[in-house]
């Protein structure tokens, strides 16, 4: 499916109603006095998180979006009839920010989630509350105030619990087709995964996880080579990565360095990235000899000096996967029992994740201005970059999407 990770709209709550000027008259009371009544509200503008929304696309075909003004007041003291709400659904794990001002105004990270984004005016009032005891007829009724009136942005990032990481041709897309229903595309050829894929890893009864394919890093990603630019931002809300490292790549390219590549970017990219829980898997030993099993991936442990976790898999076999993901699941559930039961650890947590977000988010822009920078060279012949097809739609992407 088209999946957009990013959209500008402007929101516009709805004003007030006015509050009117009008008395009473009735038969034998000439003198009935003022029954203006108020002004409803105008309506406000909400962000929800709806599971049945995967993408905003819709916004890149509307992006302003208004609310009614209240109804004026009537006479007999009636308010005017306050106007409905508007709701503008969101995936979960959209981020909304407020352009004008720079800052952060929502994270919907649960199903059901709201957030207020602009506030409907109160209703004016009528001349009855200007009644008093020396003005027993006043002719004074205030407008209907305005509504907010907001430019924001929406950032959608995948939310998964483990994303999967390394070099194009690395094995992710074999893995995650292993443990989940998620089917990419897989061949032997550099970035046949141009989308992330999420599956969700079934463990047991009332026991799985979602894991993401990113598409593949390549050395160079983080100053925007390749097509890592654009999704490594989707990794900012995994609780930890699963660095798949080709043991004998068909290239026969050095798998330490390959895996340094990958680590060499996430650092450049993003420190707080860097410093998620990083899992080694060393993929593809079914294309080793038995007995040079051990000794390559010992070799590539002993040069990385990988201090981490480390497993061996086959994903063509399905050697080693299911332990890997038994492996995981045991470790996320440790982790969100502690998130439930300390309350320190809940909030270090999350705001290690605010932190990673707000530095991911900020070198994003600059690689999208400095991709900018060069189109706007380009056209005016000041560089000879060959990126004729670039555009700004290129930070759209697509997402494949499977269900248990």
């Amino acid at each position: 499916m088209r999946f957009i990770d990013e959209a500008v709209i402007s929101v516009k709550a709805g004003d007030g109603g006015n509050g009117i000027v009008s008395f009473r008259r009735e038969k034998f009371v000439p003198k009935g006095g003022p029954d203006g009544g108020d002004g409803g509200k105008g309506g406000d503008v909400y962000v929800i998180a709806d599971d049945n929304t995967n993408t905003l696309v819709d916004f890149r075909y509307t992006r302003k979006f208004e609310a009614k003004r209240g109804e004026n007041g009537r006479s007999k003291n009636c308010s005017g009839k306050g106007a409905d709400d508007v709701y503008l659904k969101v995936p979960v794990g959209t981020t909304i920010i407020d352009t004008d001002l720079d800052v952060v105004i929502g994270d919907l990270t649960e199903v059901g989630q709201v957030v207020l984004v602009a506030k409907g005016g109160d209703g004016g009032f009528g001349n009855t509350r200007f009644k008093t005891s020396t003005n027993q007829a006043p002719r004074k009724a205030i407008p209907g105030f305005p509504g907010e009136a907001k430019n924001l942005k929406l950032e959608l990032k995948v939310v998964a619990d483990v994303g999967l990481i390394g070099l194009p041709n690395a094995g992710k897309s074999t893995f995650i087709r292993q443990v989940s229903s998620a089917r990419p595309k897989v061949a032997d050829y550099p970035f046949t995964t141009l989308v992330p894929n999420l599956g969700v890893v079934d463990v047991g009864t009332h026991q799985s996880f979602v894991m993401a394919d990113i598409p593949g890093l390549i050395e160079g990603a983080s100053d925007g080579a390749g097509l890592g630019i654009r999704f490594l931002k989707h990794v900012a809300r995994t609780r930890r990565l699963l660095h798949i490292v080709d043991v004998k790549p068909i290239d026969e390219s050095n798998p330490v360095d390959n895996a340094r590549i990958i680590l060499n970017e996430l650092e450049k990219f993003s420190a707080e990235l860097s410093k998620l829980p990083q899992i080694l898997v060393l993929n593809k030993i079914d294309q080793l000899e038995d007995d040079e099993i051990d000794e390559v991936c010992n070799s590539i442990i002993k040069e990385l000096d990988w201090q981490g976790e480390v497993f061996r898999t086959s994903t063509i076999s399905g050697q080693g996967v299911d332990e890997i993901k038994y492996h995981l699941m045991n470790e996320i559930e440790e982790e969100q029992e502690r998130e439930a039961d300390d309350e320190e650890f809940a909030k270090e947590r999350a705001e290690r994740f605010a932190r990673l977000e707000e530095e991911v988010r900020h070198n994003t822009e600059i690689q999208k201005e400095a991709y900018r920078a060069r189109r706007k060279a380009e056209r005016e012949g000041l560089s000879d970059d060959d990126d004729d097809d670039w555009n700004d739609d290129d930070y759209d992407v697509a997402v494949e999407y499977a269900p248990y």
